[in-house]
């Protein structure tokens, strides 16, 4: 029989799926969900928090959301994820426009990234050397 958090995953699947391809992970405890691969949502104490930004975070702010806080050596930590709206959990329909500020705050968010640098090639093993010797000789 699946738990319960099982069942809130799989829920959270359907209301963020409306928006692309829909996945989820295990991390910190909780899950994290990604749409079409960007990070846009997170569970954390049996509860949906969504990716916002300076651009969305007043909507959430105004829908009286709030912001997904952790303690870390006895300080409070807010982060950039608040909660969803009660009532967008009750259908993919109502928590599309909310699903939609998290992908567009996370595109948003990877546009701002510097391009990564490439990365040099790994030095060869000693094993490899010696089998690329024996394959020229």
């Amino acid at each position: 029989m699946p738990s319960a958090r099982n069942e809130l995953v799989d829920h959270c699947i359907e209301l963020l799926g409306t928006l692309g391809q829909c996945t989820s992970r295990r991390m910190f405890g909780g899950y994290g969900f990604y749409i079409d691969g960007l990070f846009v949502a997170l569970i954390a104490y049996e509860r949906l928090f969504l990716k916002t930004d300076a651009n969305s975070r007043p909507q959430f702010e105004a829908a009286g959301c709030e912001p997904f806080v952790f303690h870390k050596e006895g300080e409070a930590i807010a982060t950039s994820y608040f909660s969803a709206p009660e009532q967008a959990m009750d259908s993919p329909a109502l928590m599309q426009p909310w699903a939609r500020l998290a992908l567009e705050a996370a595109l948003r968010a990877r546009a701002a990234k510097p391009p990564a640098r490439p990365r040099k090639p790994k030095a060869a093993s000693p094993a490899t050397k010696a089998s690329a010797r024996k394959t020229r000789a």
